[in-house]
Order: C-alpha cells, then sequence, then structure tokens
C-alpha cells in the first residue's frame, strides 16, 4: 500500500540522520546524510502519488510537502558543508 511505503521510507529518514550524529568519520556522516536524502526524496514520491490518487487532501499534501521540502534543504545544506571539511 502508498501509504506503508510514505511510513517506511519517512520513518528511515530520522533513523539515519540519528545514525549519522554517531558516524565514525566526516565521509561516513556524509554518505549516511547521502542515503538521509534519497529516503526524503523516495518520500516525496510517495507523497506526490498519494496526492494524485486522491489518498490525501491537498490541504494535507501540501503539509507534507511543505516539510518535505525543507528536510530536503537541510540535508542537502548539511551534506555540501561537511563535503567540505573532507578536502
Amino acid at each position: 500500500m502508498l501509504s506503508q511505503q510514505l511510513i517506511r521510507s519517512g520513518t528511515s529518514i530520522g533513523a539515519i540522520v540519528r545514525e549519522a550524529e554517531h558516524a565514525e568519520s566526516i565521509k561516513d556522516f556524509v554518505h549516511k546524510l547521502s542515503i538521509g536524502l534519497k529516503e526524503t526524496n523516495e518520500s516525496k514520491y510517495w507523497l506526490d502519488l498519494l496526492f494524485a490518487t486522491d489518498f490525501i487532501t491537498k490541504k494535507m499534501f501540501e503539509s507534507l510537502n511543505k516539510d518535505c521540502e525543507e528536510l530536503l534543504k537541510l540535508l542537502i545544506a548539511s551534506v555540501k558543508t561537511s563535503k567540505l571539511k573532507v578536502k
């Protein structure tokens, strides 16, 4: 079911970020956050499908999509900043 896919990918983001907090190195940190980016992007995909199939309302979609976009921006910024530290 689509909603279960969103729950799976959405909750894994938090677990991955938590895991990144105890990364063994900056490279490991970047790697973990990059996986978080992939999961966030996947969550956005499932969210789009849920809205397209009228499983969620426009109001719910807009709220969740806004959160997803903000999370993407935060993760992208963290990865970029951390990559600069690696060099």
